[in-house]
């Protein structure tokens, strides 16, 4: 069964729909409503139980202890009468809700699947200083946004197969490496390969690299410094040429001295049976030239495969005509510098240092990545809008079997998919997951029913822009089973104080994950 089959069921990770209050109790001690508001946002109505609030009071005043001196007491052993009278009976309570407010938000926000783009509003309503805690919380979530004309929709990539001149220019190489070199007594023209004395000097003293005897050089190639080519072209065997160039590193000029001695012409073998036999393990050029379009096709028809996914994002995030939130853009900004950064570190750079040995500067990066990222976040948003509106959704199937496959990466492949699900339902990973699988069905929706065509305006086989091997591939796949692989389930409460990707932290306005 593919991993990205189109569904049709209810979602019953999906948040509640209308103007109704839902209201539920999350967990014990704790109850939340959520009401949809308008400019999309939802308002999360959350009471703390005063008996369950009294375990986090009396934690804040254990750290309080920690931070007050007190005579005849160690650090962190006053009791919480002395530090009740020392500090009142009201800071322990203020100290609690800064610190267990953000974690019941996020226990709120998982427990009614609201999909969280930015950072919270937070109001205490009752229980300040003493009783139940109730607190409001208005939350920004993703705009819901309708797409039209996505079925019918024509999408350009490169055409799947060998080109003759693809062809060509290949065999042309092979014959370039074999070919030989012919004096010619004539100027020199681009193409031609030059034997040449350079002596290069900046303020008085030789450049290295610029100074060289018997030098072979093809003119045209641009390859050191233009102007030297422009010297080249019509000079002839036995011509000196003196000359100035820009120095491309460094201020000032370039003084160049070039004697030409030789003049050669490359000379290139017939792409014959004879030259196969010479440059390939095959006996004819019939048989060199099937090999070489069996080839290049296969390497165009996986580009063009993966091409064919991009562009059809692109195209339906063309469709999206309302805004797209800022938090959305700034996430998919997020993602793209996290990406290089991991990139880099995959290979051994440390991402600050490059930045400071480039010259880049926090601020000009994400200017580079913003039409990129707005781009994405319209897809995102297009890609939902079609998967709504198609009635695809993702059963439970197909996280069973994404689930599978990411325990094997992790070298846990005898993990209990249940007990692994139970885990991501409770950190708020199993509903960003159901998400990511319902857009990529929604993907393989369109590839189906979207018609391609080439560079050209010719149509394109679909069954030539099928990956090979289909691959397991989601956003954040990594983020969706960190913590939750192979690490002894933690539960919600452990995740409550921790830092979280599937909500918006108040605390350190952490933004969840987004993207095509």
């Amino acid at each position: 069964m593919s991993l990205l089959s189109k569904r049709r069921r209810k979602n019953k990770d999906a948040p509640s729909e209308g103007t109704r209050v839902v209201s539920g109790a999350d967990s014990v001690g704790m109850t939340s409503t959520v009401e949809p508001l308008e400019g999309d946002q939802v308002r999360l109505t959350v009471t703390i139980d005063s008996v369950e609030f009294e375990g986090a009071v009396d934690k804040a005043f254990r750290g309080l202890a920690q931070e007050i001196k007190l005579p005849g007491f160690r650090p962190g052993k006053a009791p919480r009468q002395l530090l009740e009278a020392r500090l009142g009976t009201s800071a322990g309570r203020h100290e609690a809700i800064q610190e267990a407010v953000p974690g019941y938000y996020r226990k709120a926000v998982i427990a009614h699947a609201v999909d969280a783009i930015d950072s919270p509003s937070l109001e205490i309503t009752s229980g300040e200083e003493e009783g139940d805690l109730v607190f409001d919380a208005t939350v920004p979530v993703r705009p819901r946004v309708s797409v039209s004309g996505y079925a019918s929709l024509s999408v350009e990539v490169p055409a799947p197969s060998a080109s003759e001149a693809d062809i060509t220019g290949q065999i042309d190489a092979l014959r370039k490496q074999h070919g030989t070199l012919e004096v010619v007594e004539r100027a020199a023209g681009d193409g031609d390969r030059v034997t040449i004395d350079i002596e290069g000097s900046h303020e008085g003293e030789p450049v290295e690299g610029l100074t060289a005897t018997d030098y072979l050089y093809e003119v045209g190639t641009g390859a050191v410094i233009g102007e030297i080519d422009e010297n080249l072209r019509g000079a002839s065997a036995g011509d000196t040429m003196e000359f100035d160039a820009e120095h491309p590193q460094e201020e000032g000029s370039l003084h160049l001295r070039i004697s030409l001695k030789e003049v050669q012409v490359l000379v290139l073998p017939d792409a014959d049976d004879a030259f196969a036999a010479d440059a390939s393990e095959f006996d004819t050029i019939a048989e060199l030239t099937d090999d070489l379009r069996s080839r290049i096709t296969a390497m165009k028809q996986a580009q063009a495969a993966v091409m064919a996914r991009e562009h059809i994002a692109r195209a339906v995030a063309g469709l999206v005509a309302d805004d797209v939130p800022v938090p959305l853009i700034e996430s998919a900004i997020d993602d793209r510098i996290r990406d290089m950064a991991m990139r880099m570190a995959q290979q051994g750079i440390d991402f600050t240092r490059w930045m400071e040995a480039t010259g880049q500067d926090a601020g000009t990066m994400r200017e580079g990545f913003q039409t990129e990222a707005e781009m994405a976040a319209r897809a995102d948003l297009g890609l939902r809008a079609v998967a709504h509106a198609e009635g695809i959704e993702a059963e439970d199937a197909d996280i069973d079997e994404y689930l599978e496959a990411m325990a094997v990466q992790a070298g846990q492949p005898d993990t209990d998919l249940d007990e692994l699900r139970d885990r991501m339902a409770d950190n708020g990973h199993l509903f960003e997951l159901r998400a990511d699988l319902r857009k990529q069905a929604a993907m393989d929706w369109l590839f189906e029913r979207v018609e391609f065509v080439d560079e050209d305006g010719n149509a394109i086989e679909r069954d030539d822009l099928r990956p090979s091997e289909p691959e397991i591939v989601l956003p954040d796949a990594e983020a969706l089973t960190d913590g939750v692989i192979g690490d002894g389930g933690a539960g919600p409460e452990a995740d409550a104080d921790s830092d979280s990707d599937s909500v918006s932290d108040p605390e350190t306005d952490q933004e969840q994950e987004t993207g095509a």
